[in-house]
């Protein structure tokens, strides 16, 4: 593989020079992707904990009427029971072996007596084992149907986390092959735009698994639970929870798309003020859909930050926008002069009003 030199924006390279970089970029992407998911996959328990987590709550909430909630929290107050009925148990089982040694005590009544605590030590160490028992990890976990099903989910979750670990190498390597392009005017500008792409994705990312996520899946697990038996394929899950933070990530990219729009002239920081009101509305309906829960708080902390998003969008416009004006702007212009030049161009005698016909 041929070393990887900085190319300026004045050096003039072969299109075999341009695919020898390419392709000494993509395969240091690759080695490093698969680092990545070497690493992943040999923490494969702990990644699969946090993205089962929200279900597991989910399906733990107070809301869930399910059966198999149900039997989990029947079984639970069971385990409970057994233990403290094992500790009553064991003070019986003393108590009467205490009052067998009293004076008084007949032999019938010791001989009964020690049966008594007998049975007793028995019964509460019965209780006590039961009680060990007891499940201890309530939480529910996505169940898979095929018989290679839990290796397949295994190694696709630790390919989605080892993607969005390579993630900003990618970018990197990917900023580093497209900039030489730029002039340095036009990367003071290109670099912090491609900057902000990693930073408000993984943002979007950590706000939707830990925001938006746990309330949307908690609300459509346990939307009418006493009327269902859940079970959730863990493929299925896993396909929802990447989409949606994937989502959430691009949906986080606001003020990029804002940003480039503006930088090539399409819309400037005042009419972006002027329509913020209709942006606002489109906000609520992407914040109701994206957490579809009948709770106000959820929808109002989702819309927060896209509409602080959106805000932030306007300032930046504003200090970036082009001395050119838009393009809209520019075109209004050129064809009010190609107007003038065609009224400059009409015949010296030529009137606005046509001869009336005799």
């Amino acid at each position: 593989m041929p070393a990887i030199r900085p190319i300026g924006h004045e050096d003039r390279l072969s299109i075999v020079d341009h695919l020898d970089e390419l392709r000494s970029r993509l395969i240091l992407i690759i080695i490093f992707f698969c680092v990545a998911f070497a690493f992943c996959y040999a923490e494969n328990g702990a990644i699969l904990h946090i993205v089962n987590k929200p279900f597991a709550d989910a399906q733990n909430s107070s809301a869930n009427k399910s059966s198999q909630q149900q039997t989990a929290r029947f079984d639970k107050a069971l385990g409970a029971a057994s233990g403290q009925l094992s500790v009553t148990l064991a003070a019986l089982q003393r108590t009467v072996r205490d009052l067998a040694t009293k004076p008084g005590v007949s032999q019938a009544e010791r001989a009964q007596a020690t049966v008594t605590a007998a049975a007793a030590a028995r019964t509460a160490k019965a209780f006590a084992a039961a009680h060990a028992a007891t499940p201890t990890d309530n939480g529910k976990k996505p169940v898979t149907l095929g018989v290679a099903e839990p290796f397949v989910a295994t190694f696709t979750v630790a390919g989605y986390a080892a993607l969005l670990l390579s993630l900003p190498f990618i970018l990197y390597e990917l900023y580093a092959f497209i900039l030489p392009a730029f002039s340095p005017s036009e990367r003071r500008v290109a670099l912090p735009l491609m900057l902000l792409v990693p930073v408000l994705f993984i943002t979007g990312v950590l706000f939707g698994y830990f925001v938006a996520l746990p309330r949307a899946v908690t609300f459509l697990q346990n939307f009418n639970s006493d009327k269902f038996d859940i079970f959730i394929q863990a493929q299925v899950y896993y396909k929802f929870v990447v989409i949606f933070l994937a989502l959430m990530g691009l949906i986080f990219q606001i003020p990029v798309a804002v940003l480039a729009l503006t930088r090539a002239g399409i819309v400037n920081a005042r009419i972006l003020w002027q329509r913020q009101g209709y942006v606002i509305l489109a906000i609520s309906i992407v914040a109701a859909v994206a957490t579809p829960t009948p709770d106000p708080i959820t929808m109002i902390v989702t819309m927060l930050p896209l509409i602080l998003l959106y805000e932030l969008s306007i300032g930046l416009a504003f200090i970036f926008q082009p001395k050119g004006g838009t393009i809209t702007g520019r075109w209004a212009e050129w064809w009010d002069e190609r107007d003038t030049d065609s009224d400059d161009r009409a015949p010296a005698g030529a009137t606005g009003d046509r001869a009336p016909v005799s």
